[in-house]
């Protein structure tokens, strides 16, 4: 239901929940595939019949400053799991703890783009937080001394969202959270590794990191550093970074259990192709198993090895990274790649889906990723809806479809030929998770 302007400045929580869910306004039910409970109103409630209330209740951009009735917050949302008030106007945290100490089985808060600037949290409220396992903060400039308060109480906090709130510094804890396993702490200031690594120890537990768009320009520590301050540290997104040393990347190798890692646009790589700048980076990282979000297949990390190898092999001594010196222990020197011709050759197979076949041109070293783009208009999905399997043409009676489920692999890697099929068959959709925000 659209609330005017004037209708929503001061609105309660208590009046927000029985505006929007009044049966009248909000009349869904199980038949329509929404999972809702009715309510009786609670005595004196501004809604005299019923309520009908999902158990993830959103209630965005409504205008809500304050809390209500307690008794009657505690009726509605007796059964709910998930809160999101982002986009309210609730800058007390007295309010936001009289909504919270009234929903007993709350395991997601949102409270993003709430002005809560300068707005201390006294301990003694924070305590109704204590359920809260995943807390985003995004763009309410809340100090790190209400993130402290907060983690203190929240014993089961699991991930913690803290993007846009403008940290140039990071302020140390006295008390860990060792349950967290997901900080995002996108699009704030921070520059100095000085800074990033006093998150070790304020959260012993860490298993992803999101630290994109801060500008970070180095990671400026030592192995035995690293590995004491960030011990399960599994995944790290240094994406939009200034990153500018190879120096920065080989350090990533001291991470003990790292095996994700994102870095685009960062500005060490940006003289180079899309495929050199994942090479480099796969040679370089030999434990990390995905590069900005895609799998790295032993096949792609033996090619960028050896492409690393002749890449740095007529450079002088001094030049020579650490990691070449390894990788020819490894592989040994190698001969320069034997002139090709690169002149345009393609491929015609047949692309079918449902019912349909469709002969279709493709270019050898075309991508998987360049395939399901071009595939897009033909078979009507979005290339992330599309899953595509490879079955060749004299294999195929004794061979289950291959599927061709790495982004960057080049189709002739397949050893595509004339006349060969390629199935498109639809992908099934996931439900999205909190730590895709």
């Amino acid at each position: 239901m659209d609330l005017s302007s004037d209708e929503e400045e001061g609105q309660t929580f208590v009046e927000v929940v029985s505006k929007k869910y009044c049966p009248d306004n909000f009349p869904y039910c199980r038949s329509q595939g929404m999972e809702v409970v009715v309510l009786p109103s609670p005595p004196g409630s501004p809604v005299k019949d019923r309520l009908n209330l999902p158990s993830v209740l959103v209630l965005n951009d409504c205008g809500i400053s304050k809390a209500g009735n307690r008794a009657e917050v505690a009726t509605f949302c007796a059964h709910v799991v998930e809160l999101d008030l982002s986009y309210n106007q609730l800058k007390d945290w007295e309010e936001i703890g009289t909504i919270v100490s009234n929903i007993p089985h709350l395991d997601f808060l949102n409270l993003s783009m709430n002005p809560l600037s300068g707005v201390e949290l006294e301990p003694c409220l924070a305590e109704v937080f204590c359920r809260v396992r995943r807390l985003v903060l995004i763009n309410t400039n809340v100090t790190w001394d209400t993130v402290h308060t907060l983690t203190r109480h929240t014993p089961e906090l699991e991930e913690l969202f803290l993007c846009l709130n403008h940290y140039e510094a990071v302020q140390e804890s006295e008390t860990p959270c060792a349950s967290l396993r997901l900080l995002q702490i996108t699009d704030n200031r921070l520059q100095e590794w000085a800074e990033v690594r006093k998150l070790g120890p304020m959260y012993p537990g860490l298993d992803t990191l999101v630290l994109a768009n801060n500008g970070l320009m180095s990671l400026d520590d030592s192995q035995d550093m690293l590995e004491c301050r960030f011990p399960n540290l599994r995944s790290i997104n240094l994406n939009n970074s200034g990153l500018n040393k190879w120096e920065d990347i080989e350090r990533l190798n001291f991470f003990p259990k790292l095996k994700e890692v994102k870095a685009k646009s960062i500005p060490l790589l940006e003289n180079y192709s899309n495929q050199q700048r994942r090479s480099f980076i796969v040679a370089q990282l030999p434990r990390v198993s995905v590069l900005n979000g895609s799998l790295v297949a032993d096949e792609e990390r033996e090619d960028a090895e050896r492409f690393f190898i002749r890449h740095y092999q007529d450079r002088p001594e001094e030049e020579l990274p650490r990691r070449y010196h390894v990788l020819v222990s490894k592989y040994g020197k190698l001969a320069p790649l034997a002139e090709v011709d690169m002149s345009p050759r393609s491929t015609r197979v047949d692309v079918r889906w449902g019912d349909r076949v469709e002969a279709v041109s493709l270019r050898p070293e075309q991508t998987v990723a360049e395939l399901k783009k071009m595939l897009k208009a033909l078979v009507q999905l979005p290339p992330s809806g599309m899953r595509l399997f490879y079955i060749g043409r004299e294999a195929c009676s004794v061979l289950v479809p291959q599927e061709m489920k790495y982004p960057c692999r080049a189709l002739h890697s397949y050893g595509i030929r004339d006349g060969d099929e390629i199935l498109m068959v639809p992908k099934i959709k996931a439900r999205c998770r909190s730590s895709d925000i």
